[in-house]
């Protein structure tokens, strides 16, 4: 994944605020990122513009060496689902359905695969994270810690490449901070490109490279 001068304006009561400026950077696979900064400093804008949510103003990203630019939205959507896991502080599990049905939700858009491997595929995921006995367990039902692995264990579903995590930790307690950094880390470790944007000073124990955000620059 390579970001090529993206800058990001928003417009607000008629005036262009600049939130990243001529950013360029290359993400590498086997590795762990966080990124940090002051609040409102462009960290989510950024993880936005890995994720294929929204555009950048000027500038370009590269995923596999392909201009996004230059693909439509029915493609974006594609590569997104294929490529990029997305793990959020606030869980965005759905309520109503059990753990293994939350994580299911992203192989319904698979079509590689069977309707019939689902099930098995999203237990085998929640086994790996240490959620073998919350398979058939209500959101509700869960600790926030153990909500935030059936999160990663969603995220996981499709086996992208890419895991982007956004203040994955900021409901947790300590002890469960620990254990997804720790998680997060195992899956750069198998891997996988992944990279955290977070408040928490810990991320630094098992980041492969710190970032951070200032005046709309990345700066490692």
């Amino acid at each position: 994944m390579r970001l090529e001068n993206v800058t990001k304006f928003f417009n607000k009561k008629q005036e262009n605020i600049k939130v990243l400026d001529h950013v360029t950077y290359q993400f590498e696979m086997k590795k762990m990122y966080a990124i940090t900064g002051h609040s409102g400093s462009g960290k989510t804008t950024l993880i936005n513009i890995l994720g294929l949510i929204e555009p950048p103003t000027s500038g370009k990203l590269f995923i596999d060496n392909q201009d996004v630019s230059q693909i439509n939205d029915y493609e974006i959507s594609k590569l997104r689902s294929k490529k990029i896991g997305f793990i959020f502080q606030n869980y965005y599990l759905d309520e109503n359905l059990k753990a293994y049905e939350n994580v299911i939700v992203p192989l319904i858009l698979n079509e590689k695969i069977k309707r019939q491997d689902r099930k098995e595929i999203a237990i085998n995921l929640l086994k790996k994270f240490g959620l073998e006995n919350r398979v058939n367990h209500f959101p509700k039902e869960l600790s926030g810690g153990e909500c935030q692995r059936v999160a990663i264990a969603r995220a996981m579903a499709n086996n992208p490449d890419i895991i982007l995590a956004d203040e994955p930790t900021g409901n947790l307690d300590e002890k469960n901070e620990v254990l997804i950094f720790e998680e997060l880390k195992k899956l750069s470790q198998e891997g996988k490109c992944v990279i955290v944007v977070s408040h928490s000073n810990k991320v630094k124990n098992y980041a492969d490279v710190l970032l951070t955000i200032e005046g709309g620059r990345l700066n490692e």
